[in-house]
Parts: C-alpha cells; sequence; structure tokens
C-alpha cells in the first residue's frame, strides 16, 4: 500500500506486497486478553483474565519502594540477577526435593509466557510434533505453531478430565519430540496424580520425548490433592523443563517474573533463546521480588487456605443459582455448562454475558482443539466483594439470557 497525506485524510492505493508469514495466519489473537476488552467495555466484572484484584505481600511493595531509589535501573544479566536465582534455587530446592544449581539450572524469563516459548524454540525443530493435552492454555498452540512444529492433541475427556493411555500412546507412536503437560491445569483445574504422571514419564523415557512442565500453580492445590513435579519422577530430571512464574504465588501478574529449571545442557541453550527474545527480565522487579521467595511454609499454607476459602465462597454461590459447573483441584478457575442456554457459539454467549449481565468469562471453545462449545471459564482469584458482586449480577443470568426452553 501507498499513503498518500491530503488535508486531514489519508488514501490508499493498492500495490503487489509479498504474504506475511503463515505461521501467524494459523492461530488469532489471545481469547482470554479480548474478553478482558470486551468486559471492561460494558463495565463487566472481570472474571476472564486470570489475575487478582488485592495487593502483593508488604514484603515484596517495601522492597519494591526501596529499589525504586538504589541502582537497579539498568540492564541485569541476561538469565536473571545472581541473588534471584540463588533465592529461586533455595525455595525450589527445598519444594522439589532437588539440589538446583543457580548457574547452570535456572534462567529467569519474562513471565512463564517466555519460559514456555523459549523451551519450545530450545527443543521443537520445525517439522517437529509436540503433544499437548486439551483442553489447554491457548499460549500452547500458539507456541508450537510459532516453532514450525506440529501440535498434536490428546483429550482430557470431560468431565473429570482424564486421559485415555492407549490414546496417549497413540499420539507418543507418532514420535513427537515433547508434551506439554500443565499441572495443575489451566483451564479444568485438574491436578494430574503421581500414577498419571509416571505413566506419562514410562512412554516420555519409551519414545524418547521431552517434557515441558507449566507449574504455575504449584502452591495452589486443594486437600486431598497433592503436586508432584513432574521432573522429581526416576529418570525424568535429564528430560523435563520446568516452566513457572511468580505471578500467581504472589500476586504480582503484571511483572511479567518467570522463570525454567532445566539440566544444564539444555539451560544452555535456553539462556540463548531468552538472551534474543527479550534479553532479560525486569532488574528492578527481579530485585523487589526476593523478600516473596524467602517467605517460610505459613505464607503458602495462608495462601491456599485463603484461595479454599474463596474456591468454597464462589463455588456455593454458583450452587445456589443452580449453574452446572466443575470443582477445580487446583489453580483457580471453574468451567460452568451453558448447555440450557441453547447457544453454538459461546463466544457469542460470552459477549451477551458481559453486555446484558455484566460478567466477563472465556469461551471454553478457546481451550479445546475437540468441537466444546458448552463451557465458559470462570476466575475467582479475586477479593470477596467482587465475587459477591458478580454472583448478585449473575442472579439476573436466566431472565437476561433466558434458557433455550424458554426463548
Amino acid at each position: 500500500m501507498l499513503q498518500y497525506p491530503k488535508s486531514n485524510l489519508i488514501f490508499w492505493e493498492d500495490t503487489t506486497m509479498q504474504s506475511l508469514s503463515e505461521r501467524t495466519a494459523g492461530f488469532t489473537d489471545s481469547v482470554i486478553r479480548r474478553m478482558t476488552r470486551i468486559s471492561n467495555r460494558y463495565g463487566a466484572v472481570n472474571l476472564s483474565q486470570g489475575f487478582p484484584d488485592f495487593d502483593p505481600p508488604r514484603a515484596i511493595l517495601d522492597r519494591l519502594a526501596e529499589v525504586s531509589r538504589e541502582d537497579f535501573h539498568q540492564y541485569s544479566i541476561t538469565w536473571g540477577a545472581q541473588n534471584l536465582r540463588e533465592a529461586l534455587a533455595e525455595k525450589q530446592s527445598r519444594y522439589m526435593g532437588l539440589d538446583l544449581d543457580p548457574n547452570g539450572e535456572i534462567t529467569v524469563t519474562c513471565g512463564s509466557t517466555e519460559a514456555m516459548m523459549a523451551a519450545m524454540m530450545t527443543v521443537a525443530d520445525p517439522g517437529d510434533r509436540v503433544v499437548v493435552f486439551s483442553p489447554f492454555y491457548e499460549n500452547y498452540g500458539a507456541d508450537t505453531i510459532l516453532c514450525g512444529a506440529e501440535p498434536i492433541y490428546v483429550p482430557l475427556t470431560p468431565p473429570d478430565f482424564r486421559f485415555d493411555p492407549e490414546i496417549l500412546e497413540d499420539a507418543f507412536r507418532l514420535r513427537p519430540k515433547a508434551l506439554v503437560l500443565c499441572n495443575p491445569s489451566n483451564p479444568c483445574g485438574r491436578v494430574f496424580t503421581r500414577e498419571e504422571l509416571e505413566a506419562i514419564a514410562a512412554l516420555a523415557e519409551k519414545y524418547d520425548a521431552y517434557v515441558i512442565t507449566d507449574e504455575v500453580y504449584e502452591h495452589i492445590v486443594y486437600a486431598p490433592h497433592r503436586h508432584t513435579y513432574f521432573a522429581t519422577l526416576p529418570g525424568m530430571r535429564q528430560r523435563t523443563i520446568s516452566c513457572s512464574s511468580l505471578s500467581k504465588t504472589y500476586s504480582i501478574t503484571g511483572w511479567r517474573l518467570g522463570y525454567t529449571i532445566a539440566p544444564p545442557e539444555i539451560t544452555d541453550r535456553i539462556k540463548k533463546v531468552h538472551d534474543f527474545l527479550t534479553v532479560g527480565a525486569a532488574a528492578p522487579l527481579q530485585e523487589a521480588v526476593i523478600p516473596g521467595l524467602k517467605f517460610g511454609q505459613d505464607y503458602y499454607d495462608g495462601l491456599l487456605a485463603e484461595y479454599t476459602r474463596k474456591r468454597d465462597l464462589f463455588l456455593k454461590g454458583l450452587d445456589d443459582l443452580r449453574l452446572i459447573h466443575t470443582t477445580p483441584e487446583g489453580a483457580y478457575y471453574v468451567l460452568l455448562d451453558i448447555s440450557e442456554f441453547g447457544y453454538d457459539s459461546d463466544l457469542r454467549f460470552c459477549e451477551v454475558l458481559a453486555e446484558k449481565v455484566g460478567v466477563g468469562a472465556v469461551p471454553g471453545s478457546s481451550f479445546f482443539r475437540e468441537p466444546v462449545n458448552h463451557l465458559i471459564r470462570f476466575h475467582f482469584a479475586k477479593r470477596d466483594e467482587t465475587l459477591l458482586d458478580a454472583l448478585n449480577r449473575l442472579e439476573s443470568l436466566r431472565a437476561k439470557i433466558p434458557p433455550a426452553d424458554r426463548a
């Protein structure tokens, strides 16, 4: 296109140009972030994009105020400030039960989103295959496609979201380079049992595949369920890239601080990819988060107790409204069944929900490879008054969006 200014108008003239990349034509913008924009447009309570509306811990905020007046305004070491990597290694060694090397096994990234992308680029070449469980966090498919790899989707079948071992092995028979494992799972809230993880590990070893884990909700696992770090399974440390984030644990989603843990030979590759993707995470924020990594077990017990309480509050509200939903084993998401409303498009339902009812949600189809259009996702990482406001608005749901049998 050629651009010609004329008074206050711009005219475009068609010209022949080369096509843009095929890889970027294969997916849309983030539906999750789109629903935040739609929620904002209608003044809806935003239960779509999973970020808290309460403050980070005071110790982190106090350190942030101090850092703003100290000498942390230039580039840090590309793969993470030394003291941050040491604090990460100490904390994760304690919880994973592994002796982690802060210099050889940890890379600090710009959120877990970059961690996952750097891991995928480290492992996969164009034409490789990567196993992804469905439903999945929407970035996984995009990460695979941007690397030129081909995703192989294996269903986690509702309502309990378990995989069929035979179908999973069929996927491994296609000789994938890696499997992506989100545990606890976003969006369905599954916490994989040790037996399930051991089955995945056996296939990864049998077919010589890497496992890229997304464990950002590691500290939000509801009793009686327990989180097992995949890298701690026998023989899995050498073939696992553990990706995580500080966003959810410390309520700092806007800080974009994540990390990878992997064997030194893999970490060396990740560092190179990370260097050219983003150079490094924000130096002042790396420094400010360190007090959080030094919290004792009481902080994590309190975090889980608070999210357990929020889960119970929100689910009771949905039950009182006779709305069918999942009960998450981990993370802070709920899938709501909207079958009664008779919508063919869950995206359209979410748009109407935001406009007429004033509550923001994410269409479930954005997480599923299969044709699933009867589920939407809410999150409950909000203050009580925000959750109660959303539940109060949902009281008018059937009046403002009549069920199909009454429409």
